[in-house]
C-alpha cells in the first residue's frame, strides 16, 4: 500500500534519480562513477517507481520492457568491445582513443575540465556495464516485488 505523498514524491524524484544515473554512466571516465554506480542508481529510481505503484501498475509498467534483452546486450557488448582490444594485441585495450570516432578525440594537453568525447572504448564499456546492471538489479527487484506483493494479496 502506498500513500498519495510516496506517489507524489515518487513523480518528482524519480526522473531526477534516472537522468542522475545516466549522467553517471556517461561521464564515468571523467567523474567518479562510471558503469556499475550509475546502473545502481538507475535501477534505484527504478526501484523507487516499482514500491510507489500498485502491482497492476508495474505489470503495465515493466510488460513490455526487456529487461533480460538489455541484460543481455549489456554483457554481449561488454564482451564485444574487450575483443575489440585484440586488434591492438591486448583484450580491452583502448583502440579508439585519439581515433576521431564518437569517443575517441585526442584529449587536450594541460588543464581542462574534461572532454565527454575523449574515453575511447572507456566510455562504451561503461554504458554497456550501466546497461547490465540497471537491467540486472530491476530485475531482482521487480521479481521480488512481484512475489511479495502476491503472497500478501493471498493472505
Amino acid at each position: 500500500m502506498t500513500t498519495t505523498i510516496i506517489r507524489t514524491t515518487t513523480r518528482f524524484l524519480a526522473p531526477l534519480i534516472l537522468v542522475f544515473g545516466a549522467y553517471i554512466i556517461l561521464h564515468g571516465h571523467l567523474t567518479p562513477g562510471g558503469g556499475f554506480q550509475g546502473g545502481a542508481v538507475f535501477a534505484s529510481g527504478l526501484a523507487l517507481l516499482i514500491v510507489a505503484n500498485s502491482k497492476d501498475k508495474v505489470q503495465e509498467l515493466f510488460e513490455k520492457t526487456p529487461l533480460t534483452q538489455l541484460e543481455s546486450i549489456g554483457a554481449l557488448g561488454f564482451l564485444g568491445i574487450g575483443l575489440l582490444g585484440l586488434m591492438g594485441y591486448t583484450f580491452l585495450k583502448n583502440v579508439i582513443a585519439n581515433s576521431g570516432f564518437l569517443f575517441g578525440a585526442p584529449t587536450p594537453k594541460g588543464i581542462n575540465p574534461g572532454y565527454l568525447n575523449t574515453g575511447g572504448t572507456l566510455s562504451y564499456l561503461n554504458i554497456f556495464v550501466g546497461t547490465k546492471v540497471l537491467a540486472g538489479l530491476t530485475s531482482i527487484i521487480l521479481i521480488f516485488f512481484l512475489i511479495l506483493r502476491r503472497e500478501r494479496d493471498e493472505w
